[in-house]
């Protein structure tokens, strides 16, 4: 298992959502075609983009489902899911469900209210979900700006190395480029390091990323795939040029008030996936003409994901 290794672009959905907040699970197969059309090679589901957190257990459970249904018979496309949480034994659960419904992978995050005190103790929390799945692919995710889980994720790699037969690898979303450049070569490139970093993916690139992880491919998939191309190419001007244009596009997130954006951005392409639930906050409707138009600014038309 640990030879398998994600390429390319994997997508990490937005949860469709109806006007009164319960799931939109139809729009999924629609969903899954729109990343199949533009090349998009995973989704990652049910995380941070996916509100997995907002999300009942009945509900993540759904989830898997419309997306295993949705993918049947797709080999090539791998969905992965986040069953990190609060609770460890709700996380062995879905793990379980996530193995027994067909699914790819699992993904944990550190528990970010009782916190573990040290590396080795968030080893043994991946350890004990890990085995509640031990035929799916594990992947940790080091997302610590979410869960304050701030350890270096090349001693996790040493503390798991051999301990946990079915762990994969590590969905990266930090900017330690040191740190991810070790775990990228630690035991001779035997883990698969996804980069998380949407708008940090050429750095992640020069270091020897293959697969990545984000929200923007969604909808921006073939700007992402045209910076990859670049690089491939040994064309650093033009891959320079594309990642300024996914900087700006991402810049628009904070200044309308953060991940929810990405749901506007999905309304522009023609994908209403509604909004997000409490805490987060949405963009008013007088906000969103004003996005529209500062979208139109970036070109947006010329790279966005087509249905």
């Amino acid at each position: 298992m640990n030879n398998h290794k994600l390429q390319g672009l994997i997508a990490a959905p937005f949860t469709p959502m109806l006007a009164n907040g319960d799931l939109n699970l139809e729009s999924i197969p629609a969903y899954y075609q729109l990343l199949k059309q533009n090349q998009v090679s995973g989704a990652f589901i049910c995380g941070s983009t996916g509100e997995g957190v907002s999300l009942t257990f009945d509900e993540r459970v759904a989830i898997m489902q419309a997306w295993a249904d949705a993918t049947a018979g797709d080999k090539e496309f791998k969905v992965l899911t986040l069953v990190g949480g609060t609770n460890i034994r709700e996380c062995c659960l879905l793990a379980t469900k996530a193995e027994q419904i067909g699914l790819f992978g699992i993904s944990f995050t550190s528990p970010f209210y009782f916190k573990p005190a040290n590396v080795e103790q968030l080893a043994k929390c991946c350890k004990e979900i890990a085995a509640a799945a031990p035929k799916t692919a594990f992947y940790y995710y080091h997302i610590p700006v979410l869960t304050g889980g701030n350890f270096a994720m090349i001693d996790l790699l040493k503390a798991i190395d051999g301990k946990i037969p079915n762990f994969v690898g590590i969905k990266y979303t930090h900017e330690d480029f040191m740190d991810y450049l070790s775990c990228l070569n630690f035991a001779n490139r035997k883990y698969d390091m996804l980069w998380g970093r949407d708008e940090n993916m050429l750095s992640a690139l020069v270091l020897g990323a293959k697969g990545a992880v984000g929200s923007t491919y969604n909808y921006a998939a073939p700007l992402y795939r045209a910076l990859i191309d670049a690089f491939d190419q040994g064309d650093f001007e033009k891959a320079n040029a594309l990642q300024q244009q996914s900087i700006d596009m991402i810049t628009l997130l904070g200044k309308y008030g953060g991940i929810a954006v990405g749901k506007s951005y999905m309304k522009l392409i023609g994908l209403d996936c509604g909004t997000f639930r409490l805490p987060v906050r949405n963009m008013t409707e007088k906000d969103f003409e004003r996005f529209k138009a500062d979208v139109a600014s970036l070109n947006f038309s010329s790279f966005k994901s087509t249905l």
